[in-house]
């Protein structure tokens, strides 16, 4: 019976995949998928992560994914189960506390003669305030003067906000300009950047936008900017850029970038052959 890293590298090879492509595809760093091929399920992440890995990878290559996971319960040693609780200790406790005001079962008996002795007084039944282990409540009048001071601070608050919004509220009126295309350059926001992607000799280039948030040990691939597209010589593509992105080219040396007025050739750099590169 096959493991599970040998279906899953069976089927990748089947398909004609490496783990390079495997990778992209699936946004699933390169060396975890190795490491599921290799059987080595200890990722460094929480068995979620594990699962989730599996999942996707076994969908992208159209295996059953149910079975694949069921293997990997019964590898990882299924489902934890919920710790016992030994209750022993309670069956051995002694509990004896008596209610304040009632006799204990252990008190001690009159003592023979005593009988026209003055019989013991019993206590007040008041409310037990000490020795609960209970915080004691707040001073009423701590808490009324800790609001009342924050009541002052929000009155200010306002009173700050209706007076910038009535003195600082007008702008005031602006001379007219002889250079009216200076002044609506001026005010006109900035275009959005974007990358020009040339192709020098035939290539297949996609493009992702860098995922700033991304948790850390998760490829920070994002938004898909460029769909998977092969470029003939002389042809090129535009993708905005309004941060870093990631650029994936079959062949680095056979295309050119464009960005904001400045060239970049990846061969320039000493890159070649099928590399995903950022710019910055």
């Amino acid at each position: 019976m096959q493991t599970i890293g040998e279906r899953l590298e069976e089927a990748r090879k089947k398909k004609g995949i490496s783990l390079r492509e495997a990778a992209e595809a699936t946004k699933i760093r390169g060396d975890y998928l190795q490491k599921l091929e290799a059987n080595h399920f200890d990722l460094g992440l929480t068995d979620i992560y594990t699962r989730g890995f599996l999942r996707n990878y076994a969908t992208f290559l159209k295996i059953p994914h149910e079975r694949l996971l069921h293997d990997y319960a019964a590898v990882a040693g299924g489902e934890v189960r919920p710790r016992h609780v030994n209750r022993e200790i309670y069956g051995r406790m002694d509990i004896s506390v008596a209610t304040a005001g009632e006799p204990s079962e252990r008190a001690t008996p009159p003592e023979e003669g005593a009988a026209d002795a003055e019989p013991p007084r019993a206590k007040p039944n008041y409310p037990r305030s000490r020795g609960t282990g209970l915080p004691a409540g707040p001073d009423p009048a701590l808490v009324f003067k800790y609001l009342k001071y924050v009541g002052y601070g929000a009155a200010v608050i306002v009173v700050l906000l209706v007076a910038k919004s009535v003195f600082g509220g007008k702008t005031p009126a602006t001379e007219p300009s002889t250079n009216s295309a200076a002044a609506t350059s001026a005010t006109t926001p900035a275009a959005t950047a974007v990358a020009v992607i040339t192709a020098l000799d035939v290539v297949v280039v996609q493009v992702w936008e860098k995922n700033l948030n991304a948790a850390p040990n998760v490829d920070p691939v994002g938004r898909e900017l460029l769909a998977r597209t092969t470029l003939a010589r002389g042809e090129s593509r535009t993708v905005p850029r309004n941060g870093p992105i990631f650029l994936y080219a079959s062949a680095q040396e056979n295309i050119q970038i464009d960005i904001g007025g400045k060239r970049v050739l990846p061969s320039a750099w000493g890159l070649t052959g099928a590399q995903r590169v950022v710019l910055e």
